[in-house]
């Protein structure tokens, strides 16, 4: 307890360490206002009878978990950054795909410029189609539509929607340039940690009601459990020995063979991206596909809308096994870390420099993200093992899936930034013996 209070009282310290965090709370807290702002003129009340009198289905408690209650709030930020998060995916397909966007991603800075305007305008694009849709689905659904809804009241909510999506990005924006941590997860992270507190009141009030206490014990077990696992493989990483070779200092060679190096690889370089996209991708068809829902919904709503079902479970898990695949691929260049390795004089035992090392490795990144791929598959379906163990809806959501790896990816991410500016200024770290580490740690090459 006494390193923690000194570890506190050193990041207070750091004037710019300081900034950033207030800085960051701040605009965490605007955003957490803003999902509680009511569009004008929803029936608010009528939302909240049709969600205790159990109205309210599997997706739209997911889609209220990423957007901090907003969604099923009806307010301002109802759609959340996901429309943001499937514009990025789109950018990155057609990257692969179109040659001006590849052209783009090489110009440097000025690309990267250029793709994020595209993207912000794509971001307005889909959120325009999500929005009738949400308000048809959702809004209409639960008897919370004013009476006298016009054409012009569904403009201007559209326009509010939008405009209450494009606030959050930028809010996600400023957060990543001024602030601590990426500011688009961090804004899905406390939207999650939001309704933690809520979840486990309800499954605990529930356990003790039933008399059966020990179930509850076993629950928070298991859930320790899957966040251990959870944070092996996002720190698990797999080392490949490098040997450098003898440098001329002066007139005499130096040997550098005895110090120690290595390429690290990560088991999950691809982070928390790939459950994202997936999601994101699986949220789209629901929200743009709304006809037939009073008829009991349409095939798209029918197989994507039941988030516990086998259909959804079973499409998630292989976006996520392709996504990570692909992201993995982006984040990975295994012949750019050739060329760096061949340039620095550094090489891999038994292995030729050049394209036999640029195969090496991608043949071994190739191994590694397959268990990786799988894992985040499992960890994807895992609320609904909870849910047919007997695990309320809400508590069920914290207990895999989608937010325990989004919460533990981003808040390591978070720690790591944090102990880098302490250990810059020669401080201790966060804690002792060890160093917290992120996506991308010190040590690794351009390449990650």
């Amino acid at each position: 307890m006494k390193r923690f209070i000194q570890s506190i009282k050193n990041i207070w310290k750091v004037e710019e360490l300081r900034k950033r965090i207030l800085l960051t709370l701040g605009l965490i807290l605007v955003y957490r206002v803003g999902s509680f702002v009511v569009l004008p003129g929803v029936n608010y009340t009528a939302l909240m009878n049709a969600q205790a009198s159990g109205g309210q289905n599997a997706l739209e408690t997911l889609l209220s978990l990423f957007s901090g209650g907003g969604f099923t709030n009806a307010s301002v930020m109802a759609l959340g950054i996901m429309p943001y998060i499937s514009a990025s995916i789109i950018m990155q397909l057609l990257g692969m795909a179109v040659p001006a966007v590849q052209k783009m991603q090489n110009e440097g800075e000025s690309g990267r410029k250029r793709i994020n305007n595209y993207t912000r305008i794509l971001t307005i694009i889909i959120c325009a189609l999500q929005a009738p849709s949400y308000l048809t689905l959702y809004v209409q659904s639960k008897g919370a539509m004013p009476v006298d809804a016009s054409t012009f009241w569904w403009t201007q909510t559209i326009l509010v929607l939008i405009a209450g999506s494009m606030f959050a990005v930028w809010l996600g924006e400023r957060i990543t340039d001024k602030g601590i941590g990426n500011g688009i997860s961090l804004l899905i992270t406390v939207g999650i940690l939001a309704r933690l507190p809520e979840a486990f009141t309800a499954e605990f009030g529930f356990a003790v009601g039933s008399g059966n206490l020990i179930k509850i014990v076993l629950e928070i077990v298991a859930f320790m459990i899957v966040i251990l696992g959870t944070i092996l493989i996002v720190q698990g990483v797999r080392k490949i020995p490098l040997n450098t070779a003898k440098r001329v200092v002066g007139a005499r060679a130096v040997d550098e063979a005895g110090a120690r190096s290595y390429l690290p690889i990560k088991v999950n370089a691809s982070g928390v991206m790939p459950i994202i996209f997936a999601q994101a991708i699986m949220t789209i068809p629901v929200m743009i596909f709304a006809s037939g829902a009073a008829e009991g919904g349409n095939f798209i709503q029918r197989t994507l809308g039941d988030i516990y079902g086998v259909s959804y479970n079973l499409l998630l898990a292989l976006l996520i096994i392709v996504f990570t695949y692909f992201y993995t691929a982006i984040m990975i260049n295994p012949r750019k870390i050739a060329d760096d390795l061949k340039r620095s004089g550094g090489f891999i035992p038994g292995v030729r420099p050049g394209e036999d090392t640029a195969e090496y490795i991608d043949t071994l990144v190739s191994r590694i993200t397959l268990p990786g791929s799988m894992f985040l598959a499992v960890i994807a379906i895992l609320p609904s093992i909870a849910k047919l163990a007997g695990v309320n809806d809400a508590f069920a959501m914290f207990f895999g899936g989608t937010s325990i790896l989004i919460m533990v990816g981003v808040v390591l991410d978070t720690l790591q930034q944090i102990e880098s500016y302490l250990l810059n200024r020669h401080m201790d770290g966060l804690m002792e013996g060890t160093r917290i580490k992120g996506r991308r740690t010190q040590g690794e090459l351009s390449g990650f």
